[in-house]
């Protein structure tokens, strides 16, 4: 059954991703520049102030909210995830080191959409019942289109989501961390997804307050982690660093060189694995991270949007781009298994592993990309969980919460034993079709979110 349904799904992903998907994040993305002024640009350094200028991993919030930084956090821990390793390998593999390229251009106008979700989920927000916040896309599309076609959306994003980062989602993340485990330890990848679910059971179960209280100690740590082996892995690999560069800027615009066919094909190809995986990856148009963001206690909602877009710049200009240029370098250059084409058993999921050994050998390799990959899809698994919780919520109400976690536990289990390629596919393609609503609604509003800005 698995294998007749991947091809289904990688057609339907095909037609998303190289058509749908690209102008619709890049529109919305310059849309939003144009529209805010390069917001980007003008207010980052303002967003890395509120970021960093009060720091604390032990942030205090009103009943019911999160701290600016625990809102970051749990959004950081949302995008850095498998779409960093394992999405940013198979990016490369597939459209070349030029996909690197559009993904950093996906991410640059992202920061300016991922702006106005933020400020749009702060706007919008609703008090419940029990004293929590919620928000998101679907009250933001509801403010964008009243009436039937709003609430014809709104649900339509809100089984998305669930689909996309509650079950699929989850399966990927915990898919990812079977393998490289398997690979690094030698146990089986069902027994480190049995591990993952028993402890995921016990984050969800725990609200808001647990995972903000978990995400914004376990985010910095795996960040810090990560950049130093990168950065060791670079510094002892120095001579390679400019050739590396360099491919990811040649190979943008020359792809068929690396990966074959026709130029327009090639090209078509290493923009659209650039869109796809840099959605994957920052998130920024495909209106998870905006839930995080909307339980942020700020003075005005200005605040969490430049603060939101510190998220997408660590998430694809430091981490993802370390990564990439660990791949690059230690792959693609002169002597790397990848410089003259493909090879026999290189594959997005342990690209990563075998870059890291030309340095690091295999032993200290494997076991760093494996715990730094537990750490990034764990904490992501936190985040998306409760990003679907709230739509759940939406849907059917707060007694079906409780009933949606036991379920995202069987899949977070299940996805430690499912095939790969499919799990990756099904995911790919609910979280494009959740840009489609939450795009719609950003163009709609945007006067909204430039008279925030002038605020």
């Amino acid at each position: 059954m698995f294998n007749d349904l991947l091809p289904v799904v990688q057609t339907i992903n095909a037609c998303l991703s190289d058509y749908i998907l690209v102008f619709l994040l890049m529109g919305v993305g310059l849309f939003y520049s144009i529209r805010t002024r390069f917001v980007q640009i003008r207010c980052f350094g303002e967003g890395l102030r509120r970021v960093f200028g009060n720091f604390s991993i032990n942030g205090k919030a009103k009943e019911g909210q999160m701290s600016s930084f625990q809102a970051l956090a749990t959004a950081i821990a949302a995008q850095v995830g498998t779409g960093n390793i394992v999405g940013a390998c198979g990016a490369i593999l597939t459209g070349g080191p030029g996909a690197i390229f559009w993904m950093w251009i996906i991410a640059f106008f992202g920061m300016a959409t991922i702006y106005a979700e933020a400020v749009l989920a702060q706007v919008t927000r609703v008090k419940q019942p029990n004293g929590t916040y919620h928000g998101g896309p679907v009250y933001y599309i509801h403010k964008a289109f009243p009436g039937t076609l709003g609430r014809v959306l709104a649900v339509f994003f809100a089984v998305a989501i669930t689909l996309a980062l509650g079950f699929m989602g989850c399966m990927v993340q915990s898919n990812s961390i079977g393998e490289t485990s398997s690979l690094a330890f030698g146990v089986p990848a069902w027994g480190v997804g049995l591990v993952i679910a028993t402890l995921s059971g016990f984050v969800f179960l725990g609200g808001v307050k647990r995972i903000a209280a978990i995400t914004e100690k376990l985010v910095p740590l795996m960040a810090l982690l990560y950049i130093a082996g990168s950065l060791t892995m670079l510094l002892m690999n120095v001579e390679h660093l400019v050739e590396a560069f360099g491919m990811i800027f040649y190979y943008a615009f020359n792809p068929e060189a690396i990966i074959g066919g026709s130029w327009g094909a090639a090209l078509k190809t290493a923009i659209s694995q650039g869109a796809k995986r840099g959605l994957f990856s920052n998130e920024a148009g495909m209106g998870s991270t905006p839930h995080a963001h909307a339980l942020a206690h700020v003075k005005q909602p200005h605040d969490q949007g430049v603060i939101a877009m510190v998220g997408v710049f660590i998430d694809t200009f430091v981490v993802l781009t370390l990564t990439a240029l660990v791949v690059i370098s230690g792959l693609y250059t002169d002597g790397g298994v990848l410089a003259s084409g493909a090879a026999e058993g290189v594959s997005k999921t342990n690209m990563a592993q075998l870059a890291f050994t030309t340095v690091f050998g295999h032993g200290v390799a494997s076991v760093f990309v494996a715990v730094s990959l537990l750490f990034f899809a764990f904490s992501t698994i936190l985040s998306w969980n409760l990003f679907a919780k709230i739509n759940v919520t939406y849907l059917f109400g707060a007694k079906a919460a409780k009933v949606f976690s036991c379920m995202a536990v069987v899949f977070v289990f299940l996805g430690s034993c499912l095939s790969n390629d499919l799990v990756w596919e099904l995911a790919d393609m609910f979280n494009n079709l959740m840009v489609i609503p939450n795009a719609l609604a950003l163009f709609a509003l945007s006067a909204v979110v430039v008279k925030e800005l002038k605020g």
